[in-house]
């Protein structure tokens, strides 16, 4: 299913059919401030296999991103930041930025015994926020590479939903994305160290 929904109109009863299909384990495509991104709900282990079976990698080992609203959740599925961290997140939130923060127990099942960190993302983006506002918990999230060998991100939803229409529920087409990705800050270490230059310019 190809479902137009755009970051500056979002529908609310489009938007709820995303909502719902997300709520039963559906796997959906949808766009970002950076890339489109295969999603799910964090809380459907067999979304996030198959998932995981798209992208041929194992489930546990796989680099997923946790999409979420705002900041106001964080705590409940990383273990605690210092001030210097937070007021960086802050700062910089929302937007295409990945920060990769210490994991507490309240991650999925299925990831406890191989991840201690995941990566967090709240991206300049209405529509996948309003997704997640709605759905209640954060969505898992990656990138919808390429098989070209030149260029990496397919940017076009009508593409995307040619090349994995049959792979997933839905793809929300929301017009033409990014290929260039977030910027990945690693927030593990005594300093954040940027470990992937790429869209935006972190304020420090």
């Amino acid at each position: 299913m190809l479902l137009r929904l755009y970051d500056d109109n979002t529908n609310p009863k489009e938007l709820l059919k995303v909502v719902e299909l997300l709520r039963n384990g559906g796997v959906v495509i949808v766009p970002t401030d950076t890339i489109y991104g295969i999603c799910c709900d964090i809380t459907k282990p067999k979304a996030i296999e198959r998932i995981a079976k798209i992208k041929n990698v194992k489930a546990e080992k796989a680099p997923f991103s946790f999409i979420f609203y705002d900041l106001s959740n964080i705590s409940d599925y990383c273990r605690p930041i210092s001030n210097t961290i937070f007021k960086l997140m802050k700062k910089n939130l929302p937007g295409p930025f990945t920060f990769i923060l210490n994991a507490n127990n309240q991650i999925p099942k299925l990831f406890r015994s191989t991840k201690s960190s995941i990566g967090i993302r709240i991206p300049g983006n209405k529509l996948i926020r309003e997704i997640v506002k709605e759905l209640g918990n954060p969505i898992l999230s990656t990138s919808v590479h390429d098989d070209d060998d030149i260029v990496e991100y397919t940017t076009d939803p009508e593409l995307i939903h040619e090349k994995f229409g049959d792979l997933v529920d839905m793809v929300v087409d929301g017009g033409f994305g990014g290929n260039i990705p977030s910027t990945v800050i690693d927030c593990i270490g005594s300093e954040p160290l940027i470990t992937r230059y790429g869209k935006g310019d972190l304020i420090l």
